[in-house]
């Protein structure tokens, strides 16, 4: 197994050693907290919250048995989604929904309650990674553009310069300019000069003055009046810089000097300690805690080289400029950071308690992610409003919601914080809160920040829970169900009606191809017109793209229409995607088969040898997808639903495997650290755990792959 964890024993605690000192070396430096008052209200809020941690776990099992004894004792009949509801209530997976209240929320910052646009999700585990999401607040669009291929030219952005596609880049920013930005009787294509005159922006076409249309639209400027450097404007509330620097290589054949449009990004970051890490032990959490810690301080850097070249990378400062009357103003200069946390069901060895069990990680998360944080309600350099933003995930109905806000209760009462400072995001991810959405959000009406569809995930767990009523539909497919568009309706009009507008976050999720930019624009402003004021995307240079679809909606104004639409009905939500009358031919279920397994062996080789929690692993057609837990468990439970229903079979499954461990393999030659699954692939650990997650993937709870990861990177890491 694992290597032998060095403990320290304090309190009713044993705390690995590497553990025990970053806490009491690092975290509290430089806070008005004892170290041994921290260890004495730890010590007790955990022993007091693990067996509430346990018995939640306990009642996932149970109503988890008592749905497949349901579906089982009806095997052949047609289903009944009336009937099944009834039996949801009665046996309390189903709540009664209460008098209707609106959420209340304090010291919520700008970045949630008022500013619409894209939200970045990266592993805290990699500070490089990491510091690039925090900066992206402001991103060149200059730089997206040209480098993907939503400018469609021969070049693809490559090491030598292309004049003609540089030129087609500067003509979709004014195109966007004179959309949003428009000017009296003038395209911005046109202008040759801008200056600043009694607070106002002034356009030229040679000597002739031009205006913006909305004048309100210009703040400030950076430069002298006659010379701007820069031009601030801003529009549904985001902003964005035009600079000028005729001596730019950029602006080379720019009339006006243009050298680049800077746009507001990613507005806020969730910092991730869950789906897209690696984390099995005290010397991976504490990287992980380091890196939050190095953030809430502001003292994060990293240092890397990049063809022979040596950088070093750290948080940007605030964006200062002249405001139109004359005042020296500035603008947040990083994305609003989140802390997600890891749900309720891990344990992990880096604290053992009184009883010799592992903690619950997510008790773990919460004291110590949140105890980081009060570093910057110190200096308020990221938070201004005072307030901790963590999100939380996998939670199962109402009671666990509940027990998240004892939680961070028990964090405030020991780490001496104000009632509600912790704010939570709700991941509506899981069967069980979609289908309670409004009672959760109303345990957690004074502290929710935020609601957000996790499409993978949620089916991941809709495929668990009905495992037993029938083979799923394929993959592809689920999009297209019933319950997928209640589900995805359902989160944004439960917010609306809790009073989410103006207060918090609606949420939608990722947009799992980094490669292919153009259909992102094409296709994610589905998330604005469906209500959604923030939306995942994978990269800065995604969040810059999208950044673009919030300047077309606004997002306020399209939930005040949303509000007055019908409401997503119960009855959809609880329609079971499960194929009628299947008649797929043997060529139809390998390819599904083989295309899923492709998937998972590309993500958990990596998880498993390299540690990797998030990976961009390229599917069947060579299409980089990104892959983390959340596509690991649809994957994964859906080849195992198919096993159980007889669709396929395990020696198919098997077989194909195989075949599908030497793709990934080829796939990865280029990478000195891969190790090959193939043709030893007795012997390959990452190969057995990609296997037992599918073969053993019925029996998983509530079909996580979290503890066949984590059992088997821990056997990899003691080698």
């Amino acid at each position: 197994m694992a290597k032998k964890e060095q403990y320290i024993k304090i309190k009713d605690l044993s705390v690995s050693k590497v553990l025990y000192d970053f806490i009491n070396k690092e975290l509290f430096k430089g806070l008005d907290i004892e170290v041994d008052d921290f260890w004495s209200g730890f010590n007790k809020a955990i022993h007091d919250l693990a067996p509430k941690n346990k018995k939640l776990l306990d009642e996932r099992e149970k109503l988890q048995k008592q749905i497949d004894y349901w579906h089982m004792e009806r095997k052949g009949k047609v289903f009944d989604v009336g009937e099944y509801t009834n039996f949801l209530k009665k046996i309390g997976y189903l709540k009664e929904v209460g008098k209707p209240f609106k959420i209340n929320p304090e010291n919520v910052d700008d970045e949630i309650s008022s500013i619409a646009g894209p939200q970045l999700v990266v592993p805290i585990m990699n500070a490089r990674y990491t510091l690039n999401a925090a900066n992206a607040r402001w991103v060149s669009l200059y730089d997206s553009l040209y480098g993907t291929d939503v400018i469609q030219s021969e070049e693809g952005g490559g090491e030598r310069y292309d004049p003609l596609r540089g030129q087609q880049v500067i003509n979709y920013c004014r195109e966007f300019l004179d959309k949003h930005f428009q000017l009296d009787k003038l395209s911005w294509k046109k202008i040759n000069k801008i200056e600043i005159d009694k607070n106002t922006i002034v356009l030229f076409k040679e000597k002739e003055k031009f205006y913006l249309k909305e004048k309100s639209k210009f703040i400030g400027f950076r430069g002298e009046k006659d010379k701007p450097t820069a031009i601030i404007l801003k529009n549904n509330n985001l902003h964005l810089e035009i600079i000028i620097n005729p001596k730019a290589f950029s602006a080379k054949g720019d009339s006006a000097g243009i050298s680049d449009i800077i746009i507001e990004s990613a507005i806020s970051t969730i910092c991730d300690n869950e789906d897209s890490v690696a984390a099995v032990d005290a010397d991976d959490k504490v990287i992980c805690y380091r890196n939050w810690l190095g953030l809430m301080k502001g003292t994060l850097n990293s240092e890397f080289e990049k063809k022979g070249k040596k950088y070093l990378r750290k948080l940007n400062p605030d964006r200062s400029y002249i405001s139109t009357g004359g005042e020296k103003k500035k603008l947040h200069g990083r994305s609003l950071l989140l802390i997600r946390n890891v749900g309720h069901l891990m344990t992990n060895p880096a604290i053992t308690l009184k009883d010799g069990s592992e903690i619950p990680e997510g008790l773990m998360d919460a004291f110590i992610t949140t105890a980081a944080a009060i570093h910057d309600l110190q200096k308020k350099t990221n938070s201004r409003t005072g307030s901790i933003y963590i999100v939380k995930p996998k939670m199962h109905g109402p009671d666990e919601t509940a027990f998240t806000d004892l939680i961070f209760s028990k964090v405030e009462e020991v780490l001496k914080l104000k009632k509600n400072t912790c704010k939570i995001g709700i991941m509506d991810e899981e069967r069980r809160t979609s289908a309670n959405l409004e009672e959760c959000i109303r345990t957690l009406q004074n502290r929710v920040f935020f609601i957000n569809t996790g499409f993978l995930d949620r089916t991941g767990d809709e495929m668990h829970t009905s495992m037993e009523a029938g083979p799923m539909i394929k993959k592809g497919d689920m999009k297209n169900s019933t319950w997928i568009k209640a589900y995805e309706n359902n989160n944004v009009d439960i917010g609306i009606k809790c009073g989410f507008t103006g207060k918090a976050q609606i949420g939608k999720g990722m947009w799992a191809m980094p490669d292919k930019m153009a259909d992102m624009i094409e296709q994610k402003i589905t998330h604005l017109k469906a209500g959604a004021n923030c939306a995942w995307v994978p990269s800065p240079t995604a969040a810059s793209l999208h950044a673009l679809h919030y300047h077309e909606i606004n997002i306020f104004e399209k939930q005040n229409e949303l509000k007055n639409r019908e409401r997503a009905k119960l009855s959809e939500l609880l329609t079971i995607p499960i194929a009628d009358r299947v008649n797929w031919s043997l060529e139809d279920i390998n390819i599904e088969v083989s295309n899923s397994a492709q998937t998972i062996l590309g993500y958990v080789v990596r998880w498993i040898d390299q540690g990797v929690g998030c990976s961009k692993v390229p599917d069947i057609n060579n299409i980089g997808l990104m892959e983390d837990r959340a596509t690991l468990r649809i994957s994964s439970q859906h080849i195992a639903n198919w096993i159980y229903h007889g669709i396929c079979t395990k020696k198919q499954v098997l077989e194909i495997m195989k075949k599908m461990a030497k793709i990934v393999d080829k796939q990865n030659e280029g990478d000195p650290m891969y190790k090959n699954m193939s043709p030893n692939f007795d012997k390959s650990t990452a190969f057995k755990a990609a296997c037992e997650l599918i073969f053993h993937g019925k029996s998983q709870p509530s079909g996580y792959t979290e503890p066949l990861l984590h059992f088997n990177r821990l056997i990899k890491k003691s080698v």
